[in-house]
């Protein structure tokens, strides 16, 4: 038996060592004041910089690696299934030397995530850093804002190039180009997403990532944004700022797609503007046909042909590839989710509704939140928080907002704003300042 360990003594030792980086981690992820130190002193810095030597090349080198790793993997397999037609005597050794590395292999990978991505899950999360909290709506406010995105996306439907069968037809490559500044127009309300941004990558196999239900991925080992370029491109401005978001240690999904959302429906590029405002009305639109299908089909009949005929074509583009390969992808990414912290799994796409129903409603700078209140998040603002505790029977009501500002000549902007007919919200988005 010694003998046997000894023979395997490497492999024991990795075994142990990724278990125990484990064990540290599961121990340690409750405490989200520590992961966000280490998520935002360490990680993210880490990401940062081996993204600026990968994106120095013009091909995905996550894409390059998953290659690389498929092959080795076909050559590991192959040489151990022609040891064991030819070393019989020896062919327990090799199964079990076999079985130890790939168990190995796998829990190194996934450790791997755990500490590059999964700590962002238990770190503090976009919400505590902005303020705005999704919460419940009713069906009258959901109808409310998903008509309000109705009309905006009918009013830039015609902004953006269309082909001859009146489908978005805007340059891919101007649509990468134009990702640097998706986030320009709210990092003044929400510093937390400041950062350098990079053109992300389109990926080869975008095929492949079809298949699996996917319009794009980040790849923490590489710090790359990765593109579906296949599917339509409708939604690829907005999708290429959601995994961006991710780029900003954001790991929730609908954390991420709201951001997306708020960033390319104020973006200076049409085509931006036109994706944000097609996936924050497909994901409304979703939502409020579940809950009255009379204010859904009211809603609808104000979209113009063209927003249908682009829903129409990418509804039949992901129907070509509904089949058990897809289903399957798609239950081993439910299952990492709610192993990396996102318990409800893929179902947490939907509560980007909650979001961007308490963002976008009447109300536009005035936010419910759950938690205590944090100054540092109104002051220079135009925003006003509100949060609520309950003390048997008593209500205590919390309000704040910078008086200079919010009380106003903030207040002052605002009406002037509605007495003219603009954006509520024009020259309002200012950036808070800790102090």
């Amino acid at each position: 038996m010694r003998a046997f360990f000894r023979r395997h003594r490497g492999l024991h030792i990795w075994l142990l060592s990724v278990c125990g980086v484990l064990a540290l981690y599961f121990a340690l992820r409750p405490v989200p004041g520590l992961m966000t130190r280490f998520s935002r002193g360490i990680i993210m810095p880490l990401e940062r910089a081996v993204a600026a030597v990968c994106y120095r090349a013009d091909f995905s080198v996550a894409e390059l690696l998953y290659a690389v790793a498929a092959g080795v993997i076909l050559l590991w397999m192959g040489d151990t299934v022609r040891r064991l037609i030819t070393e019989k005597g020896r062919r327990g050794r090799i199964v079990y030397r076999f079985v130890l590395t790939a168990v190995c292999t796998v829990l190194t990978v996934y450790a791997g995530f755990s500490l590059l991505w999964g700590v962002n899950y238990y770190a503090e999360s976009f919400q505590e850093q902005s303020g705005v909290y999704a919460r419940e709506s009713t069906p009258e406010e959901l109808a409310r804002v998903t008509e309000y995105f109705a009309r905006q996306l009918a009013g830039c439907a015609d902004q953006v190039q269309r082909d001859e069968n009146g489908l978005f037809a805007e340059s891919r490559a101007d649509i990468f180009a134009h990702s640097v500044r998706v986030f320009d127009g709210i990092y003044e309300e929400f510093p937390c997403l400041v950062m350098e941004d990079h053109v992300p990558k389109g990926v080869r196999f975008s095929t492949a990532l079809s298949a699996m239900d996917f319009t794009g991925f980040y790849f923490p080992f590489t710090g790359e944004a990765n593109l579906n370029i296949d599917s339509p491109a409708c939604y690829l401005p907005s999708t290429i700022a959601h995994e961006m978001a991710h780029q900003r240690g954001i790991a929730s999904e609908q954390e991420c797609n709201f951001i997306a959302i708020a960033a390319s429906t104020t973006a200076q590029s049409p085509a931006y503007r036109y994706s944000g405002w097609l996936m924050g009305f497909t994901y409304l639109s979703n939502a409020l046909y579940r809950a009255d299908q009379e204010a859904w089909k009211q809603v609808r009949v104000l979209l113009p042909d063209t927003v249908v005929a682009d829903l129409r074509d990418n509804s039949a583009y992901w129907a070509e590839f509904e089949g058990p390969v897809n289903d399957a992808a798609q239950k081993v990414y439910d299952s990492f989710l709610k192993s990396s912290g996102e318990s409800r799994g893929t179902q947490s796409y939907g509560t980007v509704v909650d979001l961007l129903v308490v963002y976008y409603k009447d109300a536009a700078f005035t936010h419910y939140v759950d938690k205590a209140i944090d100054m540092k998040q109104v002051v220079n603002t135009n925003k006003a928080l509100v949060h609520l505790d309950k003390f048997g029977d008593k209500l205590l009501v919390t309000a704040t907002i910078d008086n200079l500002l919010k009380g106003a000549s903030g207040q002052a902007v605002q009406n002037m704003n509605l007495m003219f007919g603009l954006d509520e919200t024009s020259g309002l988005r200012l950036k808070p300042s800790a102090f």
